[in-house]
C-alpha cells in the first residue's frame, strides 16, 4: 500500500482538526502534514476567491495534492521497475501503475502549480515538471530502490541524494577520461587475451567491463572518506581483469599462466586453476593516500567466499584497525544467478547486522549477466531482482545499466559513502550481458538464440561511452585510438617479456606474522612440544573463573557449579573437561593471545558445560570471567552465540582465522553431524587450502560425538569424512578421552611455530563422567599425548589380545577390562587419528611379544568411523581385526535398548576369549 493512500478514505473532520491545529501552532502536527498544509495554503491562495475559497474548491485542492504526493511517493516505490537498466533486451513488464490515471490525476492537470514540488527538492511546480523530475531520477539508467529503509534520517539521506545529487551529478573531463581509460584497460585486455589464447578458458568480463571503472571508483573514493584497505571475493567471471586491471598484478604473469609457463612449486602444495588464485597488492589512490587491495582466492563453488571475506575483514577490524569499520570495505563481486540461488549469501547477509559477525557493511556488486550457465533469469529465480535478498535487512539496490559507466560511478560512490557513513550493506546491481558462453569455448546460443543475436551486433561499453563523449565534445576523436593503440603495443611488449613496474607491497603486520610461521614437516608430528603452564597460571584463571562481582546474582545451579569450580581448582585439584577448556582459554589470554569462540549456543555450551558467560538472574546482566584475568596485558575473549547457520559461520570463522596466525579461532557444531551443513567449506577452504593456495590456518572444529542412545541425527560427526579429507598433514584430526589432553591440544594450536586446522570430535556424556578428571599436575608439566598406553594389563608377555580405539568407546572397554580383571587384553587409545602417530603405536604394541590379536573397536558401523583410515594406514598388517556395529545406512539406532545391546554386543565381542 501507498505511503499515503490512506489518506484519501481519511476522515475529513480529522483532516480538519489537524488543520486547525497546524494553524494554531505549526509544531504541533508531524512534519509530513506540515509540508502538506503548507502546500495546501499556497493552493488555496492561487485558487481561492480573495483568499477565502468554496468548499468545493477546497476540497478539490486537498485532493489534487494529497494525489501529487501519492504519485510522487509511488515513483519512490516503484520507480526502478521502468528504469532504462538493460543495455541489450527491453524490460519485462512488472506493472509498476505510475499512470497519472492511476491517482485521480489527468493531462489537465499537467500545468497546475503543486507544492509537493518540494518534496523532490525543486520547489512548488507544475505537475509536468513534477512528471519530467520523476522520469528522470527514477527511470533513467538507474533504478534505485531504498524506500524499506526505515529510519527516517536513513531515508531522508539516500532520497536526497537520489533526488537532489542524481539530478545534478555531473563529472570533470579528467573523471570522464578516468573512466575511458579504465573501460580502454578492461576491453583490449579481454580482446587481446581472446585473440592470443583461442579456445583457453578465461572467463570473461566482455559484456560487463564496467566493472573496472566502478571498483576503480570504489577503491578511490573508499580511500578519500577513510578506507585503508579493501578485501574481494567474486567467482571466476572477470577474475583475471580485475587482477591485472584494478589490483595490479602484471600482465606477464598473466601471460605467464597462459602460456604454461610458470613452474610450479610442488612442496608449496598443489596449486590451482589461475581464475581461482588469489592476490593482494598496494595501490595509490587518486588523492596521493596508500591503500592496500586484497582479492580472496575461492573454489568453483559459487558465493562460498562470501562469509570468508567477511571473516577475514573482521579479524582486521578487530586487531589491525582497533574497531575502526571504515578502515576496510568488503567488496563481493555476485554473479546473478548465484547471488539468488546459493543459500550461503542468505547465511551472510543475515548475520551482517548480529554483534559477533558485523564488519561495518558490506558493498554487493553484482555482474548481472542475465544469464547463469545457460539458465534465463525466468527460470532462475522467483523475485524480480537476483538483489531482493536485500530486503532482510532493509539495504538499498541500486539497478544501474552497464553500458552507462558514469551511472554506474554514481552508484558506487554512493554505495561507498552509504556504507562508511552508516556501516551497513548495500547492492549494486549492473545490469550487462556475457559476450560469450560460460566459458570462451560454450555456444550460447544453444540455449540463448534471440539474446546472443543481438548481443552479438551490440557495440562493447567503451565504444557505447566513447561515442557518447564524442557527441558531447567531451573528448577529443583520436583520444580512444590512441588509448587503444598505446595499450596494445604495451600487452605486446609485456607478452614480449617487457616486465611491468608495480608499487612494491608492503606486508601488513598479520601477514608478516604468517611469513614468520613455517611449513609443517613430516618429523612436527612425530611427538608434540611442551604446552604445559606454571600453578601461578592456574591459579589465576581458576581465580577468575570462580570470582564474580559484587550485586551479580547468578542462578542457584550457577552458584553451585561456582562452588564444584572452586573444589576442583584449590581443593581437590582435579579438573573436568569443562574447567580444562577455560584453562586453556585463559592460560592463552595470559600469553596475549586473542581467543575466538562462535557457534550455537557456546556461551553457555550445548549440554550446559561451559558457561562462558554468566547472566544475572534477575536483571539478565552478562559477566564474562575470563574477560578479567589481567585487562591491562590480556589477550581479547570473544565468544558469541552464532545465528542458526553452519555454512556461513564456518566460513566466517574460517576466514577470521585465515587472517589471524595468532589468535585460536573454533567453531563449535551444536552436535557434530551439523557440520554436514557446512561440508563444502570444509572440502573447499578447510582441507586444501594450504595445498591449493598456501594459506594455512589453525582454525579449530568442536564436533559432539559419541553413541549414547540419541538416535542417528546426533550420535556420529561422521570422522571417516574428515580421514579421507587428511592427507600430507594437512589436518589434526582428533578424538579425546582426558580433559587435560583437550587443554594440550588446544594450546598447541598456537605453540606450533605453523598452524593447521583441527578437528576435535569433542564428547558429550564424558562431560560429567566421574573417571574424565585430570589432575592439575597434568597441566603443568607435559604436553598433548597422541597416544594412551595401557598400564593395568601386564605383565607384557601375559598380553594375548590388544584392543586400539578411540574415544568414548575406551571407557566402556576400561570398565569391561577392570570388572573382569582381564590383564590378558591391552586397550591403546589414539587420541590423534590424524596424523596417525604410526611410530608410537608400533612402539608400544612391540611390547607385547606374545600378541595373537589386534583388534580395531569402535562404536560407529563398519562402514563409518575410522575403520577404512586403520586399514589405509596399515595396509601392510594383515593380522588386524575389526569390532564395530554392522554396516549401516544410518549412523545410528533411533531405539535406546537397541542401541545398549549393540553396544554390549561390542564391548564382549572385543574381550571374547
Amino acid at each position: 500500500m501507498d505511503k499515503y493512500s490512506y489518506i484519501s478514505n481519511a476522515d475529513t473532520a480529522y483532516i480538519d482538526d489537524l488543520y486547525k491545529s497546524y494553524k494554531n501552532d505549526p509544531g504541533s502536527v508531524d512534519e509530513s502534514w506540515r509540508r502538506f498544509f503548507e502546500g495546501f495554503d499556497f493552493s488555496l491562495e492561487k485558487y481561492g476567491e480573495n483568499g477565502a475559497p468554496t468548499e468545493a474548491v477546497s476540497k478539490s485542492i486537498l485532493e489534487k495534492e494529497i494525489a501529487v504526493r501519492r504519485f510522487i511517493d509511488a515513483y519512490r516505490l516503484r520507480g526502478h521497475l521502468q528504469s532504462l537498466t538493460n543495455p541489450v533486451r527491453k524490460r519485462k513488464d512488472r506493472k509498476a501503475r505510475l499512470e497519472l490515471s492511476d491517482f485521480g490525476l489527468s493531462d489537465k492537470d499537467l500545468d497546475t502549480v503543486f507544492e509537493a514540488g518540494n518534496e523532490i527538492g525543486i520547489g512548488p511546480a507544475k505537475l509536468r515538471d513534477i512528471v519530467a523530475a520523476l522520469k528522470k531520477i527514477y527511470e533513467g539508467p538507474i533504478g534505485f530502490e531504498f524506500m524499506s529503509i526505515r529510519e527516517p534520517e536513513v531515508l531522508d539521506w539516500f532520497k536526497n541524494k537520489v533526488e537532489k545529487e542524481f539530478l545534478n551529478f555531473t563529472l570533470s573531463s579528467e573523471q570522464k577520461k578516468r573512466i575511458l581509460q579504465k573501460l580502454n584497460e578492461a576491453v583490449v585486455f579481454e580482446n587481446f587475451l581472446h585473440t592470443k589464447y583461442v579456445g583457453q578458458k578465461r572467463f570473461s568480463l566482455e559484456g560487463g567491463e564496467s566493472t573496472i571503472p566502478a571498483l576503480d571508483a570504489i577503491i578511490n573514493y573508499g580511500s578519500d572518506l577513510g578506507a585503508e584497505e579493501v578485501i574481494i571475493g567474486m567467482a571466476h567471471r572477470g577474475r583475471l581483469n580485475v587482477l591485472a586491471n584494478v589490483l595490479g598484478k602484471t600482465y606477464e604473469q598473466v601471460f605467464n599462466e597462459f602460456e604454461g609457463a610458470a613452474i610450479p612449486d610442488e612442496t608449496m602444495g598443489d596449486g590451482d586453476v589461475k581464475y581461482h588464485l588469489g592476490f593482494r597488492s598496494q595501490t595509490t589512490s587518486l588523492s596521493g593516500k596508500s591503500i592496500n587491495v586484497n582479492l580472496s582466492p575461492n573454489p568453483s563453488h559459487l558465493e562460498a567466499v562470501d562469509p570468508i571475506v567477511v571473516g577475514s575483514a573482521r579479524a582486521k577490524i578487530d586487531s589491525l584497525y582497533q574497531n575502526d569499520y571504515k578502515k576496510i570495505i568488503p567488496i563481493l563481486i555476485h554473479g546473478d544467478a548465484a547471488l539468488a540461488g546459493q543459500g550461503v549469501v542468505y547465511e551472510t547477509v543475515q548475520m551482517s547486522h548480529l554483534p559477533g559477525y558485523h564488519v561495518g557493511g558490506t558493498i554487493h556488486f553484482v555482474i548481472n549477466n542475465q544469464v547463469g550457465f545457460t539458465t534465463d533469469f525466468d527460470d532462475a529465480r522467483s523475485s524480480i531482482y537476483s538483489t531482493d535478498i536485500s530486503q532482510i535487512i532493509e539495504a538499498p539496490e541500486l539497478h544501474v545499466n552497464g553500458d552507462d559507466p558514469e551511472a554506474v560511478i554514481f552508484a558506487v560512490k554512493l554505495a561507498v559513502e552509504f556504507r562508511q557513513k552508516f556501516q551497513r550493506d548495500i547492492f549494486v546491481d549492473m545490469v550487462c550481458y556475457r559476450r560469450h558462453g560460460h566459458n570462451e569455448s560454450d555456444e550460447p546460443k544453444f540455449t540463448q538464440p534471440t539474446l546472443y543475436n543481438i548481443i552479438s551486433k551490440h557495440p562493447n561499453p567503451r565504444e557505447v561511452y566513447n561515442n557518447r563523449l564524442l557527441e558531447k565534445g567531451d573528448v577529443d576523436a583520436q583520444l580512444a585510438k590512441t588509448m587503444d593503440k598505446e595499450f596494445r603495443k604495451l600487452l605486446t611488449d609485456r607478452l614480449n617479456e617487457v616486465r611491468q613496474n608495480p608499487l612494491p607491497y608492503k606486508p601488513q603486520e598479520f601477514e608478516k606474522q604468517w611469513q614468520a610461521l613455517r611449513r609443517g614437516a613430516p618429523e612436527d608430528f612425530l611427538s608434540s612440544p611442551d604446552t604445559s603452564i606454571s600453578q601461578e597460571v592456574v591459579d589465576k584463571v581458576g581465580k577468575s573463573l570462580t570470582t564474580i562481582p559484587k550485586g551479580f546474582k547468578p542462578l542457584r545451579q550457577i552458584e553451585k557449579l561456582l562452588k564444584e569450580r572452586k573444589q576442583a581448582f584449590f581443593e581437590t585439584k582435579e579438573l573436568n573437561w569443562a574447567a580444562a577448556e577455560l584453562l586453556a582459554y585463559g592460560s592463552l589470554l595470559l600469553d596475549g593471545k586473542d581467543v575466538r569462540i562462535s557457534g550455537q549456543d557456546v556461551q553457555r555450551g550445548t549440554f550446559s558445560h561451559r558457561h562462558a558467560v554468566l547472566n544475572d538472574a534477575e536483571s539478565n546482566e552478562k559477566y564474562i570471567n575470563l574477560v578479567h584475568l589481567d585487562e591491562q596485558k590480556q589477550g581479547r575473549f570473544m565468544i558469541y552465540n552464532s545465528l542458526l547457520s553452519e555454512y556461513a559461520v564456518l566460513g566466517f570463522e574460517c576466514g577470521y582465522a585465515m587472517a589471524t596466525p595468532n589468535s585460536l579461532v573454533i567453531w563449535e557444531a551444536q552436535f557434530g553431524d551439523f557440520a554436514n551443513g557446512a561440508q563444502v567449506m570444509i572440502d573447499q577452504f578447510i582441507s586444501s587450502a594450504e595445498s591449493k593456495w598456501n594459506k594455512m590456518s589453525g582454525l579449530v572444529m568442536l564436533l559432539p560425538h559419541g553413541y549414547e542412545g540419541q538416535g542417528p541425527e546426533h550420535s556420529n560427526a561422521r570422522p571417516e569424512r574428515f580421514l579421507q579429507l587428511s592427507a600430507e598433514y594437512n589436518l589434526v584430526v582428533a578424538n579425546i578421552t582426558t580433559p587435560a589432553n583437550f587443554f594440550h591440544l588446544l594450546r598447541r594450536q598456537l605453540t606450533w611455530d605453523f598452524r593447521k586446522p583441527c578437528v576435535v570430535m569433542t564428547p558429550k556424556s564424558l562431560l560429567r563422567h566421574p573417571q574424565v578428571i585430570s589432575p592439575i599436575s597434568e597441566f603443568t608439566q607435559g604436553g598433548f599425548q597422541e597416544v594412551f598406553a595401557d598400564n593395568y594389563a601386564k605383565p607384557f608377555d601375559k598380553v594375548e589380545k590388544v584392543l586400539l580405539c578411540t574415544g568414548k568407546i575406551y571407557y566402556d572397554l576400561l570398565e569391561k577390562q577392570r570388572e573382569e580383571k582381564r590383564k590378558d587384553v591391552a586397550i591403546i587409545r589414539i587420541e590423534q587419528l590424524h596424523p596417525f602417530p604410526e611410530e608410537q603405536v608400533d612402539k608400544l604394541l612391540s611390547k607385547y611379544k606374545n600378541m595373537k590379536k589386534l583388534i580395531w573397536v569402535q562404536e560407529e558401523p563398519v562402514n563409518m568411523g575410522y575403520w577404512t583410515f586403520i586399514l589405509r594406514t596399515y595396509y601392510e598388517r594383515k593380522d588386524i581385526e575389526l569390532v564395530a556395529r554392522k554396516p549401516s545406512a544410518s549412523p545410528a539406532s533411533g531405539f535406546a535398548k537397541i542401541h545398549q545391546e549393540e553396544q554390549a554386543k561390542i564391548v564382549n565381542a572385543a574381550f571374547n576369549r
